[in-house]
């Protein structure tokens, strides 16, 4: 099983919506989705935050309208802070800008075995995750996130 773990700053926006897309990306894709991270199925993924403004706060209402536009449910979603454990946790810890990766490694105590990442790394782009919260641009997040995950799931197909 491959586990997943996206963060962004608050797990509001782009954190939750690229966990969304990516569950509906794996399971249009024929595979199967874990509950949990105890229970076997090819993927498991989940969303956190690297601050705690948003603890407990439901996916931001464009965000969760961008993604029913698009047949995506994130009902139920709370964001959650990443913690330490988070690394053993998770097989990729994805974040979506230079200091969500900046905390996830402050966060984790570093990164020895590679498992941090940015998500349009897999798109083949240095660049970062467009963030709804400041441009109000959810159309450009909504097109980096699809992008940034359909290249993730393909480069982990190769690796299956």
């Amino acid at each position: 099983m491959i586990r997943i773990l996206f963060v962004c700053h608050g797990n509001i926006c782009r954190s939750p919506m690229a966990e969304f897309v990516m569950k509906k990306l794996i399971l249009d894709a024929g595979y199967s989705l874990a509950s949990s991270p105890d229970e076997y199925r090819d993927f498991y993924v989940e969303s956190a935050a690297t601050s705690t403004e948003e603890l407990g706060n439901p996916v931001y209402p464009p965000a969760r309208k961008k993604l029913s536009e698009h047949g995506i449910d994130c009902q139920g979603k709370r964001a959650r802070r990443m913690n330490t454990g988070d690394y053993e946790k998770f097989d990729l810890l994805i974040g979506m800008d230079y200091a969500n990766i900046r905390n996830m490694t402050r966060i984790t105590g570093g990164d020895p075995e590679g498992k941090i990442h940015m998500l349009m790394e897999y798109a083949g782009k240095s660049s970062e995750v467009a963030d709804p919260w400041y441009t109000r641009d959810f159309e450009a997040t909504w097109i980096d996130v699809n992008e940034g995950c359909a290249a993730l799931l393909k480069k982990l197909e190769k690796e299956k």
